[in-house]
């Protein structure tokens, strides 16, 4: 590592994007993630797949009895 750096030419907000949305990694527990794993390979999909279709299902049953 340098001990200094020259940021002269640089240009402030090059890279910044208001709307960039950033996508949260999920990280299961071990049991969690052996027992969906199962089920989905049995179902012959993605484990994301899977989660996002049961998350799906809970949200509308939530929004049923709100």
């Amino acid at each position: 590592m340098k001990s200094e750096y020259d940021f002269s030419s640089s240009e402030q907000g090059k890279f910044y994007h208001p709307d960039a949305r950033f996508h949260y990694p999920i990280y299961l527990e071990p049991d969690v993630e052996d027992f969906v794993t199962k089920i989905a390979d049995r179902k012959n999909i993605e484990v994301q797949a899977l989660v996002n279709e049961w998350l799906r299902n809970n949200i509308k049953l939530i929004q049923s009895v709100e």
